[in-house]
């Protein structure tokens, strides 16, 4: 169905509309709640409900039966990446407009949108938030904190805090602009060449973090000849930083492969550490 068929339902209901301060309140409530009230079985799916309440005020203040079916129906299963994911409560939102106003769409497909979307979002949000912002983000607070100075903690603190709600509002509003077109948007072809591009982007950025940022080198020496030579100096004429690569490669095991949790990765990295610390090794 075409999003100009989705959005227009005639002009005796333009007065009905959503106005942009309904808009702002629907994406501030599940913007900043997302993850504050979480059960297995629902995991976002309180907030998604929550953050509907005053559009079911707004609609459906005389039918009861209406605003129940509406909160019902956002209250199943829902998880994503909260920052791009709001892609699909705008598209949500608009469907949502629509029905309130009697226009075509069926109840049954915001939660068809939702299933259908949240796997392709949480892949594209991982890659460019978790992937790509918070590591080069961090990696400068922590160049700005290695002297000390509490400016690292802030600057990380000051510019997430702008760059996760830009980026969410962003995609709320454009979710609710092109309403179920955003769909071939986002699952289509070249959303899976963006897709692709970002992890491949995202791994690079990791990759230059971990050799800028983790100091790991061997006080061992080999034989060269009739001396001695450090093994450090032969390894970063072969391959640099390849002491940190190994590194990340065994966190990446442990934690992908394994399942060990980030607590017991921890502790099992600084055992071992400590233990080649101890035989010079490091």
């Amino acid at each position: 169905m075409a999003t100009e068929t989705i959005q227009s339902t005639g002009g005796a209901d333009e007065g009905r509309r959503l106005t942009n301060k309904d808009l702002n309140t629907i994406w501030l409530r599940w913007a900043f709640t997302h993850l504050a009230s979480m059960s297995y079985e629902k995991l976002q799916g309180h907030a998604y409900a929550w953050s509907y309440i005053p559009f079911a005020n707004k609609y459906y203040r005389d039918d009861p039966e209406a605003k129940r079916r509406l909160l019902v129906r956002h209250s199943v299963f829902f998880n994503t990446e909260p920052q791009t994911g709001q892609i699909i409560n705008g598209i949500v939102t608009s469907l949502e407009e629509n029905i309130a106003l009697g226009g075509e769409v069926s109840e049954e497909m915001p939660n068809n949108i939702k299933a259908t979307l949240m796997g392709p979002l949480a892949g594209i949000g991982d890659s460019i938030i978790q992937g790509i912002i918070v590591p080069t983000l961090l990696s400068i607070g922590m160049s700005l904190a290695s002297g000390g100075s509490p400016l690292g903690p802030l600057f990380y603190i000051v510019a997430y805090g702008i760059i996760g709600p830009t980026i969410s509002f962003i995609s709320y509003r454009t979710g609710y602009k092109l309403g179920v077109g955003a769909i071939d948007v986002i699952v289509g072809e070249n959303a899976r060449r963006v897709m692709d591009a970002f992890n491949v982007l995202g791994i690079m950025v990791v990759g230059a973090l971990a050799a800028g940022n983790i100091a790991l080198t061997t006080t061992l020496n080999i034989p060269l000849g009739s001396e001695w030579q450090p093994l450090q100096t032969t390894l970063d004429g072969v391959f640099p930083a390849l002491l940190p690569l190994i590194a990340v490669l065994l966190t990446w095991w442990m934690l992908g492969k394994k399942q060990f949790s980030p607590t017991k990765v921890i502790v099992v990295l600084t055992i071992a550490i400590s233990a080649l610390c101890l035989i010079g090794v490091f």
